[in-house]
Protein backbone atom coordinates (compact mmCIF):
# COMPACT_ATOMS: atom_id res chain seq x y z
CA UNK A 1 0.00 0.00 0.00
CA UNK A 2 2.89 2.28 0.40
CA UNK A 3 2.83 2.85 -3.18
CA UNK A 4 -0.08 4.49 -2.50
CA UNK A 5 1.38 6.97 0.17
CA UNK A 6 1.67 10.29 -2.25
CA UNK A 7 -1.85 10.00 -3.02
CA UNK A 8 -3.68 9.27 -0.08
CA UNK A 9 -1.76 11.94 1.44
CA UNK A 10 -2.75 14.60 -1.24
CA UNK A 11 -6.33 13.43 -0.53
CA UNK A 12 -5.75 13.81 2.78
CA UNK A 13 -4.57 17.46 2.28
CA UNK A 14 -7.19 18.40 0.42
CA UNK A 15 -10.20 17.14 2.67
CA UNK A 16 -8.26 18.64 5.77
CA UNK A 17 -8.55 22.15 3.80
CA UNK A 18 -12.19 21.27 2.60
CA UNK A 19 -13.28 20.17 5.99
CA UNK A 20 -11.88 24.28 7.60
CA UNK A 21 -13.38 25.96 4.95
CA UNK A 22 -16.91 24.18 5.43
CA UNK A 23 -16.77 24.98 9.32
CA UNK A 24 -15.47 28.81 8.80
CA UNK A 25 -17.98 29.08 6.57
CA UNK A 26 -20.26 27.18 9.40
CA UNK A 27 -19.21 28.85 11.71
CA UNK A 28 -19.74 32.37 9.89
CA UNK A 29 -23.37 31.79 8.92
CA UNK A 30 -24.22 30.74 12.40
CA UNK A 31 -22.74 33.93 14.06
CA UNK A 32 -24.83 35.89 11.35
CA UNK A 33 -27.79 33.79 12.64
CA UNK A 34 -28.12 32.42 9.41
CA UNK A 35 -30.36 29.35 8.78
CA UNK A 36 -28.16 27.10 6.12
CA UNK A 37 -25.71 26.19 8.32
CA UNK A 38 -28.14 23.88 10.48
CA UNK A 39 -29.69 22.62 7.20
CA UNK A 40 -28.97 18.73 7.21
CA UNK A 41 -27.49 18.60 3.61
CA UNK A 42 -24.98 20.93 4.53
CA UNK A 43 -24.22 18.67 7.79
CA UNK A 44 -24.32 15.71 5.60
CA UNK A 45 -21.45 17.48 3.54
CA UNK A 46 -19.83 18.58 6.55
CA UNK A 47 -20.04 14.97 8.02
CA UNK A 48 -19.01 13.13 4.46
CA UNK A 49 -16.24 14.91 4.63
CA UNK A 50 -15.00 14.71 7.75
CA UNK A 51 -15.41 10.67 7.55
CA UNK A 52 -13.31 10.46 4.39
CA UNK A 53 -10.56 12.55 6.02
CA UNK A 54 -10.39 10.50 9.03
CA UNK A 55 -10.30 7.40 7.02
CA UNK A 56 -7.66 8.87 4.50
CA UNK A 57 -5.41 9.64 8.37
CA UNK A 58 -6.12 6.32 9.06
CA UNK A 59 -5.06 4.70 5.82
CA UNK A 60 -1.64 7.29 6.07
CA UNK A 61 -1.07 5.67 9.69
CA UNK A 62 -1.50 2.10 8.52
CA UNK A 63 1.01 2.58 5.54
CA UNK A 64 3.71 4.01 8.26
CA UNK A 65 2.56 2.16 11.44
CA UNK A 66 5.23 3.35 13.65
CA UNK A 67 4.83 6.98 12.53
CA UNK A 68 2.40 8.01 14.99
CA UNK A 69 4.31 7.27 18.20
CA UNK A 70 7.96 8.43 16.72
CA UNK A 71 7.08 11.66 15.43
CA UNK A 72 6.05 14.50 18.24
CA UNK A 73 4.53 16.93 15.54
CA UNK A 74 1.75 14.07 15.09
CA UNK A 75 1.24 13.65 18.51
CA UNK A 76 0.70 17.34 18.56
CA UNK A 77 -1.66 17.54 15.50
CA UNK A 78 -3.92 14.82 16.97
CA UNK A 79 -4.00 16.92 20.78
CA UNK A 80 -5.08 19.88 19.00
CA UNK A 81 -7.22 18.22 16.56
CA UNK A 82 -9.42 17.33 19.77
CA UNK A 83 -9.20 20.64 21.13
CA UNK A 84 -10.73 22.03 17.39
CA UNK A 85 -13.47 19.22 17.18
CA UNK A 86 -14.49 20.35 20.74
CA UNK A 87 -14.44 24.31 20.22
CA UNK A 88 -16.30 23.79 16.96
CA UNK A 89 -18.77 22.30 18.70
CA UNK A 90 -19.12 25.02 20.87
CA UNK A 91 -19.39 27.27 18.26
CA UNK A 92 -21.63 25.72 15.72
CA UNK A 93 -23.92 24.53 18.79
CA UNK A 94 -23.57 24.18 22.13
CA UNK A 95 -22.52 27.51 23.38
CA UNK A 96 -24.98 29.61 24.77
CA UNK A 97 -24.06 33.16 24.22
CA UNK A 98 -23.46 34.60 20.41
CA UNK A 99 -20.12 36.49 21.94
CA UNK A 100 -19.37 32.51 23.49
CA UNK A 101 -20.12 31.38 19.66
CA UNK A 102 -17.75 34.08 18.75
CA UNK A 103 -15.21 33.29 20.67
CA UNK A 104 -14.92 29.37 20.29
CA UNK A 105 -15.60 30.14 16.10
CA UNK A 106 -12.30 32.65 16.31
CA UNK A 107 -10.31 30.07 18.57
CA UNK A 108 -11.39 26.93 16.66
CA UNK A 109 -9.70 28.95 13.63
CA UNK A 110 -6.82 29.47 15.25
CA UNK A 111 -6.52 25.81 16.40
CA UNK A 112 -6.84 24.42 12.61
CA UNK A 113 -4.27 27.47 11.49
CA UNK A 114 -1.43 25.57 14.23
CA UNK A 115 -2.49 22.30 13.13
CA UNK A 116 -1.96 22.80 9.53
CA UNK A 117 1.31 24.55 10.27
CA UNK A 118 2.56 21.60 12.63
CA UNK A 119 1.92 19.40 9.14
CA UNK A 120 3.20 21.79 7.09
CA UNK A 121 6.11 22.43 9.40
CA UNK A 122 6.50 18.48 10.68
CA UNK A 123 7.18 19.90 14.21
CA UNK A 124 4.94 19.93 17.10
CA UNK A 125 6.01 23.98 17.37
CA UNK A 126 4.88 24.54 13.72
CA UNK A 127 5.57 28.08 12.79
CA UNK A 128 6.57 29.12 15.98
CA UNK A 129 9.68 26.75 15.80
CA UNK A 130 10.83 29.25 13.13
CA UNK A 131 10.21 32.20 15.35
CA UNK A 132 11.74 30.89 18.54
CA UNK A 133 14.43 29.18 16.99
Amino acid sequence: MIEFYPQIKMVHIFLALGSGAIFALRGAGVLANMRWPHWLVVRWTSYAVDTSLLTAALMLLTILPGAMFSNGWLTAKLVLLVVYIVLGVFAIKRARTRAAKAVCYVAALATFGMVYSIARAHHPLGFLHGLLG
